[in-house]
């Protein structure tokens, strides 16, 4: 009615019917402008998290873009080498027809493929090239040349990328067996040798890549504290060898050494055969009476257990725990007069000398405690 009445103040003489609608329509308009401001739907609202989204998404488009820069990059490179391995496989043939399979000139050849075909991770082929490589240098330089070296280090390599470790295994007695024929007990070539091959067998030790069962471990680490013996024996004199091999050739020996003493430490004395015969013969006589009812004796002769034998057994046990830390002690002594004698050493080599005879001490102590205090 209030705005009726102004609309009539205003000089509007507007008809009834109209003036009621118009009221209706202004009614209605402010209804519904109520109920929005009460359900808060003034504005819209950006929903809860969105800025946080478009701040992932940028993340994720600004890191696709170098990701698949380097997608590129690496199917460019792999493009690349498959057409140089296509081109060299080609020369490896044209070289076989002009000149022969067993030509020197396709040792570089087929060293080059081998090197790509590692590139490309397909380590067989890279395997097969090297092995060519590899007769082909022994046709035409014998059975022990130094040239086969570099070759087998590379499919040392190799293997062990594809964890082929007997292959590994072969090919460092192969290593070790040229060198033995190639140089003087007291060259350093050689003596890196014996160290390298010292080394991996180590390895096989403790990580057990062979395989081997508890024996096969135990005659492998005899072996090796044998070789490590042999290769000591023939320096033992001689003042050409250089400080830092002797001490590497020491340092494993002792670690051979160790193994086993740890190996008989820890094997029942049972496992050990006793210096005495396991059993002995003992007559057994008893009474009976025979067909005419008289008592006579009757004697039997019967292999029993040697009471004696278990001890032996035990002995036997502790003989060889001494064996393997009197060698051990014996080895810290040389490497004691080492640090004490030799003036060409520097302060650091002195510095890791002295650390590992401190750390050896220990693990000796520790044996020879057992040693002394066994419980069978």
């Amino acid at each position: 009615m209030r705005i009726f009445t102004r609309l009539n103040l205003l000089g509007w003489n507007l008809p009834g019917c109209y003036l009621a609608g118009l009221l209706a329509w202004s009614a209605l308009a402010v209804a519904q402008e109520e109920l929005t401001t009460e359900a808060g739907l003034e504005a819209p609202v950006a929903p809860i998290g969105a800025e946080e989204e478009q701040a992932a998404a940028a993340a994720a488009r600004a890191k696709a873009v170098p990701d698949a820069a380097e997608a590129a990059r690496q199917a460019a490179r792999a493009r690349e080498l498959t057409l140089e391995l296509r081109q060299r496989q080609q020369a490896i043939a044209e070289l076989q027809s002009a000149q022969g399979v067993y030509n020197p000139a396709l040792i570089e050849a087929y060293d080059d493929i081998a090197r790509l075909y590692i590139e490309l991770e397909d380590y067989d082929s890279a395997a097969r090239s090297l092995n060519e490589a590899l007769q082909i240098i022994r046709i035409n330089t014998g059975l022990y040349s130094e040239q086969q070296r570099p070759l087998i280090g590379q499919l040392i390599d190799n293997h062990s990328r594809m964890e082929h470790w007997v292959e590994v295994d072969d090919l460092v007695h192969l290593d070790h067996h040229i060198s033995s024929r190639l140089y003087a007990p007291v060259d350093s070539q050689y003596l890196d040798a014996a160290e390298g091959y010292g080394e991996w067998k180590l390895r096989v030790l403790r990580e057990n890549l062979l395989q081997l069962n508890s024996r096969g471990l135990m005659k492998t680490a005899e072996d090796l504290s044998s070789f490590y013996g042999r290769v000591l024996m023939d320096i033992e004199f001689s003042e050409e060898v250089e400080p830092e091999n002797l001490v590497g050739l020491l340092n494993g020996k002792s670690r051979a050494d160790m193994a086993l003493a740890r190996n008989i430490a820890n094997t029942p004395y049972t496992y050990f055969e006793g210096t005495a015969n396991r059993y002995i013969t003992q007559q057994r006589c008893q009474n009976r009476r025979n067909a005419a009812g008289q008592l006579v004796r009757q004697c039997v002769n019967v292999q029993v257990e040697n009471p004696r034998y278990r001890q032996s057994q035990q002995e036997a046990k502790r003989l060889a725990l001494y064996r393997y830390t009197n060698e051990i002690d014996r080895t810290l002594e040389r490497l004691r007069m080492i640090k004490e004698s030799n003036n060409s050493l520097t302060a650091v080599q002195r510095a890791d000398l002295d650390t590992q005879i401190t750390q050896l001490q220990m693990e000796a102590s520790s044996l020879q405690s057992q040693r002394g205090g066994f419980r069978f």
